[in-house]
């Protein structure tokens, strides 16, 4: 076979050959890797069945494919109950085969074996060529990976033109700027100057460090995310999720730039920070069981819980009283003698009228009116 490739320069995704040449994955299985691994880190926080929707990968065809995914480890699933007794499912997808142990460090933000809680890096951009010879390797000029080029805290610049040779008074750093506020020691202060430990935090750190790849003015160093971690952290913990954090920070930049990207996210974490949560009081205990009484029904003395304060006999002895009450009335109406029909007691009425009508003419009554 003949074969003629030609690398693209621009808009490609990297595939592992393990999965390329995966047996146990089907064409559709491979096709919803690599478009997940190729979507901007932004885009990716959906459910797997929403990018498979993207894809025109419905039904059957979308379960067979998962259904493969599960059973090669490139996707995980656990289900979990979150307030107000609801349920949600968490995915853990990864371009590389993981561990039921590997997969449960990555849902909880702990890196698991080498590997990152966000399986692929940034959308690789245009790398123009090389011009020149080859060279050997330079010894040296490497910085430590907290500090940025074109920094020097140890040494600060001098004025020039200063003949004296005296150095002045170090100047405070440009990136410190936005970070100052009123000493009011408010908690968000406290939050920038201690960043608490936490899970929240380790987030919120990683989260800072990405803005890089959304907005390249945005660029921070180490040491400055850890600073602003603790303000980011608490966005989490009050129920801003990991995307929604990343787009309420990159969303709307001064159409001049920005100046100081350490200020300007320390200002904007502190200014937008939402409203906490309203806490739900918790539910009050249920009232205690009513005491035992003696039942004052027939039989052996025996107790029951009254269900009505009124209540003197248990369930079974008022149904029995009930009974017999009702047997007796049952009883005591058919022994009681018949009505007679309507009619003789309409003719017996009329009688009665008429006799008393005759005896009260003779003493002056007046007479009956029917």
């Amino acid at each position: 076979m003949l074969s003629h490739v030609i690398p693209p320069p621009r808009g490609y995704t990297k595939v592992p050959n393990g999965l390329v040449r995966q047996s146990r994955l089907g064409s559709d299985a491979k096709i919803l890797v690599m478009y997940v691994q190729g979507l901007p880190e932004g885009d990716r926080d959906k459910a797997l069945s929403e990018h498979a929707r993207d894809l025109h990968f419905t039904g059957r065809r979308y379960q067979k494919a998962k259904t493969e995914l599960v059973a090669s480890g490139y996707l995980h699933e656990k289900r979990e109950t979150i307030a107000g007794g609801r349920w949600r499912t968490v995915q853990v997808f990864s371009n590389f085969p993981l561990t039921d142990d590997q997969a449960a460090r990555l849902r909880a933000g702990v890196p698991a074996d080498g590997y990152e809680r966000v399986s692929t890096g940034p959308v690789p951009t245009v790398r123009f060529p090389t011009v020149g010879a080859p060279s050997g390797p330079v010894v040296g000029g490497l910085l430590p990976a907290d500090e940025e080029l074109g920094k020097n805290e140890s040494h600060p610049p001098t004025e020039a033109g200063s003949g004296d040779g005296e150095q002045d008074a170090p100047k405070e750093p440009e990136e410190t700027e936005g970070l100052e506020g009123e000493a009011s020691g408010g908690p968000s202060e406290r939050l920038l100057e201690e960043p608490s430990d936490g899970p929240e935090v380790a987030v919120a750190e990683r989260v800072l460090l990405s803005l890089r790849h959304e907005q390249r003015q945005l660029h921070l160093g180490v040491r400055e995310a850890r600073t602003l971690a603790g303000l980011a952290a608490e966005w989490l913990r009050r129920g801003v999720t990991a995307a929604d954090l990343r787009r309420a920070l990159c969303a709307g930049l001064p159409a001049e730039g920005v100046r100081t990207a350490v200020g300007f996210l320390a200002h904007r974490l502190r200014e937008k920070l939402p409203a906490a949560p309203e806490s739900v009081p918790a539910p009050q205990p249920p009232p205690p069981p009513p005491a035992l009484i003696t039942c004052a029904g027939p039989g052996e003395e025996h107790m029951f819980r009254p269900h009505v304060p009124w209540a003197t006999t248990c369930g079974p002895c008022h149904r029995e009283e009930q009974r017999a009450f009702w047997a007796d009335a049952q009883a005591r109406a058919d022994a009681a003698p018949e009505p007679p029909p309507w009619r003789e007691r309409f003719a017996a009425v009329a009688e009665g009228g008429a006799v008393s009508g005759a005896d009260g003419e003779g003493e002056g009554a007046p007479p009956f009116r029917g």
